[in-house]
């Protein structure tokens, strides 16, 4: 399968609330549209996940990324700019969301992807993507698409040709926490 068609249908099943399984920046992941509440309750279903516990999502700009953040910390953008990695950023007040996206206290955890996949599907889409491990709640998160589990496949609607029989080892990407007065801390590294 050719790398246009598993965009288009992403796109199609993202439209229609559902969920893909696709290879992200990091590791492989489950993904839906981050603004559509059913579709973010279904990844907390398959993932046997408990819905306190908050979702990321992709964006494909600062453009994008804009449009969810209410008030980015300059230093938040500092340490996207300089990172060597993709690094996933906590955000102190997101907006547009669904809920199960953003915390308690309104903050969310948001990347904007570098990988070429991701960028031309959330482009595509207009809308962030979530993007959570591709495991069930507890498990170890699978480093390829050869360790993902065969129920978490058969939960996704629609599961990415594009990288699969890569098995490079992939790593989650580190995320930070960063406040509007510019206060930093480092949740997983």
């Amino acid at each position: 399968m050719k790398y246009d068609e598993d965009i288009s249908n992403c796109l199609k099943v993202l439209k229609e609330g559902g969920i893909i399984l696709y290879p992200t920046d990091t590791i492989w992941g489950l993904g839906c549209d981050a603004t559509n509440p059913k579709a973010v309750e279904r990844i907390f279903e398959i993932k046997k996940r408990k819905e306190s516990k908050s979702l990321l999502v992709l964006v494909d700009s600062e453009a994008m990324l804009e449009r969810y953040v209410r008030g980015i910390p300059p230093m938040a953008s500092e340490i996207a700019r300089l990172s060597d990695k993709p690094v996933t950023i906590i955000y102190p007040s997101c907006k547009n969301l669904a809920e199960g996206i953003t915390a308690e206290d309104g903050s969310a955890g948001i990347r904007i992807t570098t990988d070429s996949f991701c960028s031309l599907l959330i482009e595509r889409f207009r809308k962030p993507v979530v993007s959570t491990s591709a495991n069930t709640s507890g498990n170890p998160s699978p480093s390829h698409f050869g360790e993902i589990s065969e129920s978490i496949i058969n939960s996704a609607d629609y599961v990415v040709f594009h990288r699969r029989e890569d098995r490079r080892k992939q790593t989650a990407s580190p995320v930070i926490k960063v406040e509007l007065n510019g206060e930093i801390k480092i949740i997983r590294k």
